[in-house]
């Protein structure tokens, strides 16, 4: 009789028998085959049951649509977070955001005592006058040796001292500024956060201490006046201070003494002089001396010859050459107008005048 695991009809003759045989589990005859039960899944039960053999694969044109969605969205979200951030935080540290002092401006017109001197030219009343030895425009703003501070650099100090030179030539050396037909080379120099107060200045101008036009430009009255020599005599300084961590403050000192002739006179006319005296204080963020910009925070100008009845807020109207100051007196000032500074006026030294 075979063993438990002999085929029904016995050991098939000529194979090998016994337990000794290591390939008596898996060898199969005939007989064994046909006893064996078999099933076969239909249609259906293999949809159902079985993974398909072939797995569909996306269409390429469905692929890329849905990656060029990602990525415009991606680069919607970066750009809407590029503006957002620009907006809620700028470039600028919270000082640089604060709202800058409004500039504080004075204008003291200097009467003569006599008749203004004149000359046939200029060069003959500079060589008689205190401006002799004054240098020609932009040579007369000298910068001085500049040393950084405890929390600005070398270059940076450098950098404070060259924009505040800027501004001086330009709103006080440019011959289209002197005479009333520009004022974008120095409104250019200007922190944004001043642009209002200078824009309005022009457009209503006041004598209220902050809305001055000769209070940020030196203006000449192109009605009066017009330059005899463009050769402009300077004499002064700039000095840099750190005013705070974030601060750099530069004051300016100099004296600028103009030839004039009256308007449309011809060359032959006879010639004066005016002096102008101009402190300037500036201040710079950090921001201002990375965009070349600057904040004017106080202008006091002593000019003459001038009358002190003339009316010094919009232009500057000199006294020329034989003419003497009217009699009268600066407009009147109101005590109880606590907002409203004096009406200033001064005497022009006898010195300070050409000796011709």
């Amino acid at each position: 009789m075979g063993g438990p695991g002999d085929p029904p009809e016995g050991t098939p003759e000529g194979g090998p028998a016994g337990g000794e045989d290591e390939y008596r589990s898996v060898v199969f005859d005939e007989s064994f085959v046909r006893a064996a039960r078999l099933q076969e899944y239909s249609a259906e039960e293999r949809m159902a049951d079985h993974t398909p053999a072939v797995r569909r694969r996306p269409s390429l044109q469905r692929g890329l649509t849905r990656q060029l969605l990602v990525l415009v969205v991606l680069v919607a979200v970066a750009l809407g977070t590029a503006v957002y951030m620009s907006v809620r935080h700028p470039y600028g540290t919270p000082q640089a955001q604060s709202a800058a002092e409004p500039l504080r401006m004075t204008v003291i017109p200097l009467t003569p005592t006599s008749g203004v001197p004149g000359a046939a030219d200029a060069e003959t009343l500079y060589a008689h006058s205190p401006a002799a030895q004054f240098d020609i425009g932009a040579e007369g703003i000298p910068l001085p040796a500049a040393r950084g501070t405890a929390h600005f650099s070398d270059s940076q100090v450098v950098a404070a001292l060259i924009i505040a030179k800027d501004y001086i030539v330009r709103s006080a050396l440019y011959p289209e500024v002197l005479t009333g037909r520009q004022t974008a080379p120095a409104r250019a120099l200007l922190d944004a956060v001043q642009l209002d107060q200078f824009d309005q200045s022009f457009a209503h101008p006041a004598a209220d201490g902050r809305h001055a036009p000769t209070g940020w430009l030196i203006r000449l009255d192109p009605a009066r006046t017009q330059l005899a020599d463009d050769r402009i005599r300077v004499q002064g300084d700039l000095q840099a201070v750190e005013a705070d961590p974030d601060t750099l403050e530069v004051s300016a000192d100099h004296t600028l003494v103009y030839a004039l002739r009256p308007a449309g006179a011809p060359a032959g006319a006879q010639v004066s002089l005016f002096t102008v005296r101009r402190a300037l204080t500036f201040r710079f963020t950090r921001d201002d001396l990375r965009t070349h910009q600057v904040q004017l925070l106080t202008s006091y100008i002593q000019a003459g010859p001038l009358a002190c009845a003339e009316d010094s807020t919009s232009y500057l109207r000199p006294l020329l050459a034989g003419q003497t100051a009217r009699t009268g007196a600066p407009a009147g000032t109101d005590p109880f107008a606590t907002d409203s500074p004096a009406a200033l006026c001064g005497t022009l030294a006898a010195g300070a005048q050409p000796k011709v």
